[in-house]
């Protein structure tokens, strides 16, 4: 009982990134442009989307809901992230940092949710592309979306329960810029073998599931693809999953290498790095990748300058 009350009763403190003091400046104006490029970056996906009707296809359609996603996330994480270097020693309640850490869980699943659905869409298309109109209705992918963003809330229940109810003793600074699972549960006085348990089953579900389910859409893609008999065909089939793909092994990348460890081996400064991947440099990088190599979005861009 005391253990509990401990827990309720707990405040924490966001260090941010002063165990960096001298380059608190250089790291705030930094952040600041990113977190402003990846709005515009993510919008203007939406908006070159929305105006092109030609673009109104599955593979767009789920493009923008990745592009809302990185939007929703970052604005989650990046203002408070950047109010931090300003207020050093940041308190924030037990309640508040759950629900912190229950929205980006919930977001960092959807957006496996997403790619595996994109996944699909690209191999319906390339593998069975005369069934493609039919299979990818826009019914369907209302329901595919649907069901990425309300699935969501499941994976961050059994987090959220087993932490609030973990007594933290000692110091409550949390090494991180937000309410990260594994900074917080470092806090622990108690073991932590419930919370890794709870990381790895409902990791199985949400990542390697997803991510099994990716990898054997791309082994039928790719299968395909080297049966074409054209180096032109080849190519273009190439190029209408290149960009999935290169997000694919970007997000899982860091997301297991984060993850999917024993939380008492686990570095707080190294996670710490590796989460300003997924919170920085994916949904930066992702509206880059799409357009850079995305043909009809660079024509929309191109003739959307040309109109002003």
């Amino acid at each position: 009982m005391a253990g509990e009350n401990q827990s309720l009763a707990a405040e924490f403190i966001i260090l941010g990134f002063f165990d960096f003091p001298h380059l608190l400046v250089p790291l705030f104006l930094a952040f600041f442009l990113i977190y402003f490029l990846v709005l515009v970056g993510n919008l203007l996906i939406m908006v070159i989307v929305y105006s092109n009707t030609q673009l109104h296809t599955p593979m767009y359609f789920f493009l923008t809901n990745l592009a809302f996603l990185d939007i929703c996330y970052t604005t989650m994480i990046f203002p408070n992230m950047l109010a931090h270097f300003f207020l050093a020693g940041t308190h924030v309640s037990l309640n508040g940092c759950l629900l912190q850490m229950f929205f980006f869980i919930s977001m960092v699943s959807t957006e496996m949710l997403l790619l595996t659905v994109m996944a699909y869409d690209r191999y319906v298309a390339i593998c069975n592309p005369l069934r493609y109109v039919t299979t990818m209705n826009d019914a369907v992918c209302m329901k595919l979306a649907a069901g990425c963003w309300l699935v969501r809330f499941i994976d961050p229940i059994p987090h959220i329960v087993i932490i609030s109810r973990v007594p933290f003793c000692g110091s409550h600074t949390i090494n991180h810029f937000f309410c990260d699972v594994v900074a917080v549960i470092k806090l622990s006085c108690s073991s932590t073998r419930d919370v890794e348990a709870a990381n790895y089953i409902m990791g199985t579900l949400f990542a390697v599931a997803p991510f099994a389910l990716t990898v054997t859409s791309y082994i039928n893609i790719i299968s395909t693809i080297l049966k074409i008999r054209s180096k032109e065909g080849r190519r273009k089939a190439f190029s209408t999953c290149g960009s999935h793909l290169t997000v694919v092994i970007l997000f899982y990348g860091v997301i297991c290498s984060t993850y999917m460890r024993p939380t008492s081996t686990a570095s707080v400064k190294y996670n710490k790095v590796l989460s300003l991947s997924y919170v920085v440099v994916n949904p930066l990088c992702n509206p880059m990748i799409y357009s850079l190599k995305n043909r009809e979005i660079k024509n929309t861009l191109k003739k959307m300058q040309g109109t002003k």
